[in-house]
């Protein structure tokens, strides 16, 4: 985001749009280099298939609604049991497949930025407690409701917004808040009814498919 900026300042109002493609390249591809390169059973790749299928079932029918999906709840759930790395990928997967249906641009690259980056910070809580702090969650959720919304608001500004300042900017983020709200209130809400059983259910598939190692998996396991 430092280079990002770096570079607006530095191409004096051209070529905006294309400089942050390239940014925005330089952040996707070693992710999906270092996913590619790394050892996965068939099991966690046949798991994390059906996890972005499940990410593409919480927004497709939804689409109707702006921002109202829950997409956003999988990845959450989903990295904090698989970790940053899995949270990254299967996030940004669920942009791009979820948009085969509802519609390709140059929205899609941004949006799988936006959501593998909410899936790499949530999996980042998996080996600490706070996975356990639905409240936190809960909170957590509502506030990437609004950084999702932000990331969308740079990538609107740098397409169409002329000439770019600080109040164009600040402008197209106001502009969209009633919708960033939206998103982030359907976060919370299904966090605050949905986590502890997602969870649960999703700890129990890993271990008993061992899908991952077992010193891997988060949380404690509560058994019927």
């Amino acid at each position: 985001m430092l280079i990002l900026l770096a570079g607006m300042l530095l191409l004096k109002g051209k070529h905006y749009l294309w400089f942050s493609f390239g940014c925005l390249a330089v952040s996707l591809l070693p992710a999906y280099w270092h996913f590619e390169k790394r050892e996965m059973s068939t099991r966690l790749l046949v798991f994390l298939a059906v996890i972005v299928a499940l990410g593409v079932l919480g927004r497709v029918p939804l689409a109707a609604i702006p921002n109202v999906q829950l997409t956003s709840f999988v990845v959450i759930v989903s990295a904090v049991s698989l970790g940053p790395e899995m949270g990254f990928v299967s996030g940004s997967m669920m942009a791009l497949v979820s948009n085969l249906f509802l519609g390709q641009g140059p929205w899609t690259p941004w949006q799988m930025l936006a959501w593998g980056l909410m899936g790499l910070t949530t999996g980042l809580l998996r080996r600490s407690q706070l996975k356990d702090n639905v409240w936190l969650l809960v909170v957590w959720g509502a506030l990437w409701g609004f950084w999702f919304g932000w990331i969308m608001d740079l990538w609107y500004a740098l397409a169409y917004v002329r000439p770019l300042r600080v109040t164009s900017f600040l402008l197209a983020f106001a502009g969209s808040f009633l919708f960033d709200a939206l998103h982030a209130a359907t976060n919370a809400v299904s966090i605050l009814l949905l986590y502890r059983p997602w969870r649960r259910l999703m700890d129990r598939l890993i271990i008993k498919y061992q899908v991952l190692p077992k010193s891997m998996v988060s949380g404690r396991q509560h058994h019927s």
